[in-house]
């Protein structure tokens, strides 16, 4: 193995970042290995975007470190940029141009032109599925194929590091799917490193690791299996119409109890245990019991304590 395979895609350190007194991102620390496909998961104002415009060299780095395949924006900020590819949350497709236009247009940014231009655009086409639609007008494509597009424009210029920002916003999920399809295929055939953001919890379970952001911190980090199997194998979920004595019930025998709104989340081993001694010792006054698999929304309610929404 070389070094520049054991070299981090992405390593972030005690970055903070403010937009006068709100304080965006609080010493956030994270790493991103080489052909991981990783996902920053959160809720509006988790912290994700400011992120994503520090690593797209968008925003400067106020304070911390934060490098891409072992280069820092501040002091060499050329390599970063063409160390890595971005697609946007909003589209950036001229909708009257054709496929192929769109492409060039990219190309253009990169001073590529000529022969060299001409094979590299027939084979991130083919890469991508989309050489039957090089002359199609944008307008005329689905969505997914419109992704597809932005995707092309993306890997263009062979990052090592592809950034997407809500890849799938405006997807059906059947687009969704072939979305992930496209990208599973650039990190498997070519080496592309991914890194997206996202609030859709289903869109963060396909990742290999995600990076849960709350209130611009991370508060917990792994494989979505990894993080569920923490909370054990159920969750408990509770309502009561006597819910503090419920409450305190609960945590005389050891587990983990988080209130969101009115219900009781409770996590830990023999949670199924817990349901015939309940029903039991407070009757009634039980209205629901719910037992389930761990999601990642229990993931995000047992690290902050509120709901993910």
């Amino acid at each position: 193995m070389t070094s520049t395979d054991t070299l981090a895609a992405l390593s972030v350190a005690q970055v903070s970042h403010r937009y006068g007194k709100h304080q965006a991102l609080d010493a956030l620390s994270l790493e991103v290995a080489a052909g991981e496909i990783f996902a920053l998961l959160g809720p509006n104002g988790s912290g994700k975007t400011t992120l994503f415009r520090l690593i797209s060299t968008l925003a400067r780095v106020q304070s911390g470190d934060l490098q891409v395949f072992g280069n820092s924006p501040k002091n060499n900020l050329s390599a970063v940029r063409n160390s890595i590819g971005i697609v946007f949350q909003s589209p950036s497709l001229d909708r009257k141009l054709t496929v192929a236009e769109n492409i060039r247009c990219q190309a253009a940014l990169y001073g590529l032109h000529g022969a060299p231009l001409d094979a590299r655009i027939a084979e991130v086409a083919q890469q991508l599925g989309i050489s039957d639609r090089l002359s199609a007008i944008v307008e005329t494509l689905s969505g997914g194929l419109k992704r597809r597009v932005e995707l092309a424009k993306g890997v263009l210029h062979k990052p090592r590091l592809l950034l997407l920002d809500e890849p799938s916003t405006g997807l059906d999920p059947a687009a969704r799917l072939d979305l992930w399809h496209a990208l599973e295929q650039l990190r498997s055939e070519h080496r592309v490193t991914v890194l997206l953001t996202t609030h859709l919890l289903e869109e963060a379970d396909k990742a290999d690791r995600i990076a849960i952001l709350d209130k611009g911190r991370v508060v917990a980090i792994g494989s979505p299996a990894a993080l569920r199997h923490e909370l054990g194998a159920q969750v408990l979920t509770i309502q009561s119409a006597d819910q503090p004595a419920v409450q305190r019930w609960l945590e005389a025998r050891s587990v983990i109890v988080n209130q969101i709104e009115n219900q009781l989340r409770v996590t830990g081993a023999g949670t199924a245990q817990l349901i015939a001694p309940l029903a039991e010792a407070f009757g009634d006054s039980i209205q629901t019991l719910t037992l389930g698999q761990p999601s990642l929304e229990d993931v995000f309610v047992a690290k902050t304590g509120h709901r993910y929404w």
